[in-house]
């Protein structure tokens, strides 16, 4: 394999970590808003 297509694998294989990271990251931040939401509507606030 080339020097360019070692880097090219490289790139896409960080790529899709940097994908899966930002997707892990938006789902926790959905989860946590939704608890808030379901706290604040039972009563429960700070």
């Amino acid at each position: 394999m080339s020097g360019a297509g070692r880097q090219n694998l490289w790139l896409r294989r960080v790529g899709w970590m940097v994908l899966i990271w930002i997707g892990s990251v938006a789902a926790l931040a959905i989860v946590a808003v939704l608890f808030r939401l379901l706290m604040n509507m039972a009563g429960m606030t700070v």
